[in-house]
């Protein structure tokens, strides 16, 4: 066991990240084995657009927890690859609805057999014994509700 495992919650961040960050490299390697060429930072604009068909700017920052400046810049890479159009929302001239290409669709074809793959591994890794997913879940809905700052500076205060 190394340090930074024997500090135990001190560094959960630290933890999490690493994992991210090797979810992620091999998350890359899948897709390039497919022979797809795709950024896994795209993953979460484009699977938001194929399930809602269509989206504002606003529903996805907020579908994907991303700040708003974040999602534009995100948009308009994926709009410059012709992966991804946008029309007028005819409710709302001012409002832009993001949605698929013919290029993006066949994309989301493509990525289908590698997002099954993918969640069954992951469903391996994950196993529903440890629950980790429910971990998550339950640490995003605490911090929503008080974030991590707030709750230190409660009990600091309260000394």
């Amino acid at each position: 066991m190394n340090v930074i495992n024997e500090a135990g919650i001190l560094a959960i961040s630290t933890r999490l990240h690493r994992l991210s960050e090797q979810l992620r490299k091999d998350g890359a390697m899948i897709y390039k084995a497919f022979g797809i060429d795709f950024e896994l930072k795209w993953f979460p604009v484009i699977f938001t657009i194929y399930k809602k068909e269509t989206a504002s700017v606003v529903e996805i920052a907020n579908e994907i927890g991303y700040t708003h400046p974040s999602t534009i810049t995100l948009l308009k890479e994926l709009e410059k690859l012709k992966i991804l159009e946008w029309k007028k929302d005819i409710s709302d001239e001012r409002k832009r609805l993001f949605l698929l290409t013919v290029k993006g669709i066949e994309l989301v074809e493509k990525m289908k057999p590698v997002w099954e793959l993918v969640a069954i591994v992951l469903s391996e890794i994950a196993d529903n014994e440890n629950n980790l997913l429910k971990a998550i879940d339950e640490a995003e809905e605490k911090i929503a509700n008080q974030s991590f700052y707030q709750r230190a500076m409660q009990i600091k205060n309260s000394k």
